[in-house]
């Protein structure tokens, strides 16, 4: 049995059942604390998705979780610039409504949401290390265009390894 306290409880309580089925878990909320009852696997998982619910991020999302090679990772925008004004630094990452978070989550297979100083990066473990770097890069101050020329190129050389392991 794990306890959290939460500060997002809405999308849990809206989504409590298909979460319990999902996660093979039994929830139960009480005020802003979250019990979690289960086998210890599924309650460890279990708290991996409400982590990245309470970051945010939608339950159905979050819930590819479940799945073995997708990792939730957050980063500090504090820790890679020294800027002062982080406004800034934010609305580099997001871009003009959202353009440039959505056309790197496009280019590399991943979710992302922009939360006060992190950033929630939801995506497959062995892509995360370029979705990572992309985002540290925009921190900073790589133009856009270059970071999404770095993501196509790792894009292109996966497709190129992709295909010669299946001849």
């Amino acid at each position: 049995m794990e306890t959290t306290i939460f500060d997002r409880l809405g999308e849990i309580k809206k989504e409590k059942t298909f979460l319990e089925k999902k996660l093979n878990v039994k929830i139960v909320i009480q005020g802003k604390q979250v019990v979690i009852e289960g086998a210890p696997l599924d309650e460890y998982e279990a708290s991996l998705v409400l982590d990245a619910i309470n970051f945010g991020f939608p339950a159905r999302t979050a819930a590819t979780l479940k799945e073995e090679d997708v990792v939730f990772h957050k980063l500090n925008i504090k820790d890679f610039t020294r800027r002062r004004n982080i406004e800034i630094v934010r609305s580099r990452i997001i871009g003009t409504q959202g353009r440039t978070k959505q056309t790197i989550e496009n280019l590399a297979d991943c979710k992302i949401i922009v939360r006060d100083n992190e950033i929630g990066v939801i995506c497959a473990a062995d892509e995360i290390d370029y979705a990572i770097t992309g985002i540290t890069n925009l921190i900073r101050g790589s133009k856009q265009a270059n970071v999404y020329r770095f993501l196509e190129r790792i894009n292109a050389n996966r497709r190129v390894a992709r295909t010669q392991t299946r001849t």
